[in-house]
């Protein structure tokens, strides 16, 4: 059974993460989502807690992609403060997997090091979808939905995170 672990933020889940994460799992018979940075919230940069971003992956698989909810596993996953330890770290929180899915460079470097198979997972439009672009629009009263499929849209208003990005994008720029 050929397994695949799956690392990112969702910092929040958007479009180009539904999109690498439905073409890594037509590559595996099941798919681990590590559901990183698990310790970090209300930040600009991570402004959703982790129950949260497992929320949003799981809503979209419920709703928009019924048959991959059965294969996939997500997990959340704290950084460690030494890099290398992180991904042996990694290890004790998921299932056994046989290949990588990421397109960090670091990340790569750290699971080639320890001779785990890497793959690049297609992207689209990387150049303007990204969950730092979301979080911009939003902080900037401009137009993020387009980013976004409609259940992540509904869970983030649920969740009253534009209100959320706002204040902490607004933090941010006062400490600065």
């Amino acid at each position: 059974m050929k397994k695949g672990l799956y690392i990112g933020r969702f910092q929040p889940l958007h479009k180009g993460h539904i999109h690498s994460l439905l073409w890594c799992m037509e590559k595996v018979d099941e798919l681990i989502v590590a559901v990183g940075s698990s310790d970090k919230s209300f930040e600009f940069r991570n402004p959703f807690t982790a129950g949260e971003r497992i929320e949003m992956i799981r809503d979209f698989l419920k709703n928009e992609s019924k048959e991959n909810i059965e294969k996939t596993v997500l997990v959340p996953v704290p950084d460690v403060g030494t890099h290398i330890l992180w991904s042996y770290n990694l290890d004790l929180l998921v299932p056994r997997y046989n290949t990588v899915f990421t397109n960090d460079p670091f990340t790569s470097m750290l699971f080639e090091e320890r001779k785990i198979e890497v793959v690049r997972p297609t992207m689209i439009n990387r150049d303007r979808i990204s969950a730092t672009e979301v979080r911009n629009r939003i902080a900037s009263d401009q137009d993020w939905h387009e980013l976004m499929t409609s259940s992540t849209i509904e869970l983030i208003n649920e969740l009253k995170g534009v209100d959320r990005i706002k204040k902490l994008y607004n933090l941010t720029k006062i400490r600065q």
